[in-house]
């Protein structure tokens, strides 16, 4: 049998352990943990792999989630559209603002954020009062929509932006599984909306030895918000106008994050040379409607964060794979909206149809750039075993 993990960090950490270790050694030797050398240099190159104007670097991927509410000031009595169909954290941190997260339903193909789903709402649900954007059935103020680049795959931003526009509202990039995802033309999620989203918690494709985050913005104004808010909204120090929070990136996952970042690009054109061999090895297995294989955008950049297909039973496929010594993973065996901490929107079943079928029918397979040719050819004739 052999053994393949849903993702290998030691194989990864073999590669760069020379250059990684003494990053460490230097910042250690230096003694100054918190925002200096390493953060504001990791800042800079992130902002321009993004092709962004600003980097802020952060705690985690949920606290730049937390902090860019936070800067744009959204809280009681708002409301932020977004997917019912991800990582807790993006509905998660609206709540924990006092604001009201907005479902509305996903794409099939991509399972981002249907812009058609979200201007239905606003069509059906709203209306424009004072210049603003009110949700009829609960009085709140639309601020914002949050959509998500999951998987490693961009929203469909355009519409979304043009509705953005057309009412007003700021829009927050969940760039948390996309960093070097591209929309078309090049253009980089994290770039387009108000602020970008990113999170660098290990098994991303740009991970760093513990928690860590990044927001990006082109906005050098909300940039300066940011900064303030993460340390407290001191500025200087101990004077405070604003109230924020303790959001800091420290230099040694700043310092492993600048060496791990000269060899993104190579672990992403892996990860994608992985998926096209999925890809054609199960259709030339003719597995039908048994498995459907991540789709594409064309023109854009999908990163596979996760690659991440729709089994048909699922759940024996699974065990079956977990059997035969393979690693996976559901991303998400709950939509948000069903989740029990949400039961006070009022949302039921059958509310978003294409979210909750992804949700019994997603399964992510092991995708990660040092997978072995041997590997992949072990996962792919397990898979058409089980359907055969």
């Amino acid at each position: 049998m052999i053994k393949v993990p849903l993702l290998d960090l030691k194989a990864q950490f073999a590669q760069i352990r020379a250059e990684v270790m003494p990053a460490i050694d230097q910042v250690c030797a230096g003694q100054n943990f918190i925002l200096g050398e390493q953060v504001r240099a990791l800042e800079s190159e992130i902002a321009a792999y993004c092709g962004v104007a600003q980097g802020i670097g952060v705690s985690s991927g949920t606290d730049a989630l937390l902090l860019a509410l936070m800067a744009l000031g959204i809280g009681a009595n708002d409301e932020v559209i977004t997917s019912p169909f991800t990582f807790f954290a993006t509905a998660g941190s609206v709540a924990r603002m006092g604001a009201r997260p907005i479902f509305c339903d996903i794409d099939a193909d991509t399972f981002n954020v249907s812009p058609s789903a979200v201007q239905a709402f606003v069509d059906r649900q709203c209306r424009v009062q004072d210049g603003k954007l009110i949700n009829r059935h609960t009085g709140g103020r639309i601020r914002a929509l949050m959509p998500v680049h999951l998987y490693g795959q961009s929203a469909d931003m355009d519409p979304l932006m043009a509705l953005a526009r057309h009412h007003n509202l700021r829009i927050i990039e969940d760039a948390a599984q996309a960093i070097g995802t591209e929309y078309r033309d090049g253009m980089r999620v994290g770039s387009i909306g108000d602020i970008g989203c990113f999170s660098f918690f290990p098994s991303k494709n740009l991970g760093a030895f513990g928690d860590a985050g990044l927001c990006t913005t082109n906005d050098a104004d909300l940039a300066e918000t940011l900064r303030v808010m993460r340390v407290h909204g001191g500025k200087p120090k101990y004077f405070h106008a604003l109230i924020g929070g303790n959001f800091r990136i420290d230099e040694l996952q700043a310092a492993v994050l600048r060496v791990k970042l000269r060899y993104l690009d190579g672990w992403t054109q892996g990860r994608r040379r992985n998926a096209a061999h999925y890809d054609a090895a199960f259709a030339a297995a003719n597995l039908g409607a048994n498995l459907v294989t991540p789709y594409s955008v064309p023109g854009g950049r999908h990163i596979f964060n996760q690659y991440v297909v729709r089994a048909r039973d699922r759940d024996g496929l699974r065990a079956h794979l977990a059997e035969q010594g393979i690693g996976t993973e559901i991303y998400y065996p709950v939509p948000l909206h069903l989740q029990k901490c949400f039961e006070y929107l009022g949302y039921k079943t059958g509310d978003f149809p294409e979210a909750e079928r992804a949700a019994g029918e997603t399964l992510a397979l092991p995708v990660y750039p040092e997978l072995e040719p041997s590997q992949l050819a072990y996962v792919v004739s397990s898979v058409v075993s089980f359907y055969a």
